[in-house]
């Protein structure tokens, strides 16, 4: 959005083109003004330069930022949010592809997928095939960031395990600081100990190990994080951002907080360790869209690789110490 504007307005006309959008619109999240910023301009230079036009009649695109709502990142609460309304995950079907905005049929992508298209046609198939492995074809842009000692954006292709990431292009851990997990895919993702560091960053390759990739945010964190304090923080976020549709996620988010904020305070039991994995289990199936489907994983990877952690903060383990 702020280093080449031009490839997503470009790989929105082609795909624009290829199914007869008549009109097209970019979602920013009201907490990147200047990405925003950057494209609105670039879209008025490509309206004066008369590029912005399919088939001899205009194709308007245009920015709207979103209030802050994470949620909206799910495909129909940012039609929701499109249309004016509060950001609620519609039920499918009808899926966006059939009726989505204003009842029309919506195609709706992330930047990155519309950015990619012109190269792939520039330079074709077998370029981009080329790239990546059989099943992960391309490239993806990850997110560095937490103890590492160059946190930024990085490019890859496909393949590339998280070792091999975060060593030649994380530069490795931050001074002081010692490995203990990273996370990937946002605030909803895995975590992943030292001994997890060698899956290959690919689709197949995470979804046989129960995690997703999401749009490529890795944050690591070293010896001095309390997982237990950690997943009680992404249980928060997740009870706060829910949009409140589906029980599952507007309930259990609030409950697993609940049971982590009494475990972080030394007042949960071996029982409560076991509710939440039976709650998690319950969010991952039951929730309408992947903010409640996906909330369980940071807390369920953070008890299956920390066991001992969580152990220790429990009622019975600190009477007996």
């Amino acid at each position: 959005l702020e280093g080449d504007p031009f490839r997503l307005l470009e790989g929105m006309l082609i795909c624009a083109r290829a199914i007869g959008a008549s009109r097209g619109y970019v979602y920013c999240r009201q907490e990147y003004p200047a990405a925003a910023a950057t494209l609105r301009a670039a879209i008025h230079k490509a309206d004066e330069a008369e590029l912005l036009e399919l088939r001899g009649e205009p194709f308007p695109i245009e920015v709207v930022e979103g209030a802050g709502s994470y949620v909206c990142g799910e495909e129909t609460a940012l039609l929701e949010s499109l249309e004016g309304r509060r950001g609620v995950v519609r039920a499918r079907p009808p899926y966006p592809a059939q009726a989505g905005l204003y009842g029309h049929p919506t195609i709706v992508s992330n930047v990155l997928t519309f950015a990619t298209i012109p190269q792939i046609l520039s330079r074709g198939g077998a370029w981009h095939a080329s790239l990546g492995t059989e099943q992960s074809r391309g490239t993806i842009a990850l997110q560095l960031g937490g103890r590492v000692k160059h946190p930024g954006l990085v490019e890859v292709p496909f393949g590339l395990s998280l070792r091999q990431v975060l060593d030649q292009f994380g530069g490795g851990m931050a001074p002081g600081s010692r490995f203990k997990a990273a996370q990937v895919g946002g605030p909803l993702g895995s975590l992943f100990p030292a001994a997890g560091l060698d899956l290959p960053i690919c689709y197949d390759a995470f979804a046989k190990a129960g995690a997703v990739l999401g749009h490529g945010g890795i944050v690591v964190y070293d010896h001095e994080t309390d997982m237990v304090d950690l997943a009680r923080h992404f249980m928060a976020f997740t009870a706060q951002e829910s949009c409140g549709k589906c029980t599952p996620c507007r309930i259990g988010s609030v409950r697993g907080r609940e049971i982590l904020e009494r475990i972080q305070a030394g007042g949960g039991t071996v029982e409560d360790l076991a509710l939440l994995d039976d709650l998690g289990e319950t969010m991952k199936l039951t929730s309408l869209c992947a903010l409640g489907g996906r909330a369980p994983y940071p807390v369920l990877t953070a008890i299956e690789h920390f066991p001992v952690e969580f152990r220790n903060k429990l009622s019975a383990v600190r009477r007996q110490s």
